[in-house]
């Protein structure tokens, strides 16, 4: 079993509605977040690895360009845009078209989330 991943940057802005009364997070702001989607599985013998890169990288297209640039706010399930919230969204897309075993996401440089999905 071996595990690969490739990391995504998005910007996009956001608040937090369920934060308490004052709190910074409840204005709206941005992020240049960064995204790593992690898969895993047995490596090709043939090709001598898991999968291409290129693979992950289109697979997740459509993820990015739903986010990039936008209020996470409007975007459906992401009414409440924690970086736990987004972990799941994201991993909902993709769970069906890569063989996934964590998605990382990471609000700044020394703040984020890791999912491992359901357990």
């Amino acid at each position: 079993m071996i595990e690969i991943f490739r990391e995504f940057t998005f910007e996009a802005a956001h608040r937090l509605p369920n934060v308490p009364d004052g709190h910074k997070c409840a204005r709206l702001h941005g992020h240049s977040y960064r995204l790593e989607v992690h898969v895993r599985g047995e490596v090709d013998e043939s090709m001598g690895w898991l999968m291409d890169f290129a693979d992950v990288k289109a697979a997740v297209k459509p993820v990015i360009d739903r986010l990039d640039h936008y209020y996470l706010n409007e975007i459906s399930g992401l009414e409440n845009p924690t970086s736990e919230v987004l972990a799941k969204w994201v991993w909902g897309r993709l769970t069906d078209v890569l063989p996934l075993s964590k998605i990382v996401v990471r609000e700044t440089c020394t703040s984020g989330c890791v999912y491992r999905g359901e357990q």
